[in-house]
C-alpha cells in the first residue's frame, strides 16, 4: 500500500511536470509569433517600399492600360 506522504509527492511530481511543459510550451509559441511578425513586418516595408517606388503617373498609366 502507498502511503499517503508518498501519494502527495507523486501527485506534486505530476503537476511540477506539466506546468513544465505549459511553460515549454508557452515559450516555443512565443518564440513562433514573434518570427511570424518579423516577416510580416518586413514584407509590410517592402510593399511600402514598392509603393512610394511607383509615382501616382506611373500607377494611373498602368492602370489605363488595364
Amino acid at each position: 500500500m502507498v502511503s499517503e506522504i508518498r501519494l502527495d509527492e507523486f501527485r506534486c511530481n505530476q503537476r511540477q511536470e506539466e506546468l513544465d511543459d505549459i511553460e515549454d510550451s508557452r515559450k516555443r509559441l512565443e518564440e513562433w509569433y514573434q518570427g511570424r511578425i518579423k516577416v510580416l513586418d518586413e514584407r509590410q516595408n517592402e510593399i511600402k517600399g514598392e509603393l512610394k517606388a511607383l509615382s501616382p503617373t506611373k500607377v494611373k498609366t498602368a492602370l489605363n492600360k488595364m
